[in-house]
């Protein structure tokens, strides 16, 4: 029997299982230490149940879209609200050198996850659903252009592969990140030179209590980007652009908060972001709790070669090319 369940349900199923991965990596050292998030591991949880239920014929499961799709929203629109060119132009031109660092390695997994969807026969663009769109853009790309390329596009699989791969990266990049710096650090015996005190042009961070009028500010910020990022998205669309759809909220986001900033108007970010923490726990527990993993079964071999030919060529990036580019140092 199949079951689905409203967005109310979606959303109640989601916050117990961002309580339960909560509860796992405060008592779990290794999900600790690899920084995984909490609904990551409560919604791979479930997906894991799911699959067991479902082989044994006892149920299943499907959620509401469009909860999940409204907490995305809202997470990337506080990313929006993060661009802030004052900021940008305190890194320097250090902040560029890796922009073009990252770009070259977005190309690189692309051509490494179609071409090797070519060897093992599959469609190449299905081998993107294994490069930059999870690895770099993370769930959020991935729950975007997934059901775009399997519902508009026809390439069976997309969806379920894009959502898989990203929770891999995930999880790869974690404990890459890591084991990688501190052999670069004591290699070559580096140590910080920054000075601890922050200057007068630097940022400053600050507690501060949430308030009842700035978190209704933080919501009316919310309301204006993407109410108007709607109409941004929708132009995009009818001139043929293929973006996701959150992409017009986060770009209106970003010129909101560069007119305010020149406005020297002080933006409720506290509360932004805390709105924002709040919609990507909620959005990346219901990714995960949606995987359908037998739908994986055809593709399992072939996706964990490429996966892990993904990691092998990421670390190795990291290692010889980020290091040495961005100045052979701890910074």
């Amino acid at each position: 029997p199949e079951f689905t369940l409203n967005m109310y349900q979606t959303a109640g199923v989601a916050m117990l299982l961002f309580v339960l991965g909560r509860f796992l990596t405060n008592r779990i050292e290794f999900l600790k230490r690899c920084c995984i998030p909490a609904p990551v591991v409560g919604g791979l949880i479930f997906a894991i149940v799911h699959l067991v239920l479902y082989s044994c014929g006892v149920v299943q499961l499907s959620f509401d879209d469009n909860v999940k799709n409204f907490f995305m929203t809202l997470f990337f629109t506080s990313v929006g609200y993060t661009a802030c060119f004052r900021l940008l132009k305190q890194g320097g031109k250090k902040v560029f050198t890796f922009l073009l660092v990252a770009i070259v390695m977005v190309c690189l997994q692309d051509v490494v996850g179609a071409a090797l969807a070519k060897v093992f026969g599959w469609d190449m663009r299905l081998g993107l659903c294994t490069g930059s769109i999870p690895m770099v853009g993370g769930h959020g790309t991935a729950g975007s252009y997934g059901p775009l390329m399997e519902n508009e596009l026809d390439i069976e699989g997309a969806n379920v592969l894009a959502i898989a791969a990203a929770t891999f990266g995930l999880v790869s990049g974690s404990m890459l990140g890591g084991p990688i710096a501190s052999a670069r650090i004591k290699k070559h015996g580096l140590h910080s030179t920054e000075n601890a005190v922050a200057q007068d042009d630097q940022p400053v961070v600050t507690t501060q209590a949430v308030e009842n009028d700035r978190f209704l500010n933080a919501a009316l910020y919310f309301a204006l980007a993407i109410g108007l990022g709607a109409v941004v998205s929708q132009f995009l669309q009818d001139i043929g652009l293929t973006m996701p759809s959150y992409i017009g909220a986060m770009l209106v986001a970003a010129i909101i908060r560069n007119i305010v900033d020149a406005a020297h108007v002080e933006a409720p970010m506290i509360e932004i972001d805390a709105l924002g923490n709040l919609s990507l726990s909620l959005f990346l527990a219901m990714a995960l709790m949606g995987l359908k993993l037998w739908q994986l079964v055809d593709l399992a071999i072939p996706m964990i070669v490429i996966l892990l030919a993904q990691t092998a060529m990421m670390a190795v990036y990291t290692y010889f090319v980020v290091f040495n580019v961005m100045g052979r140092d701890y910074e």
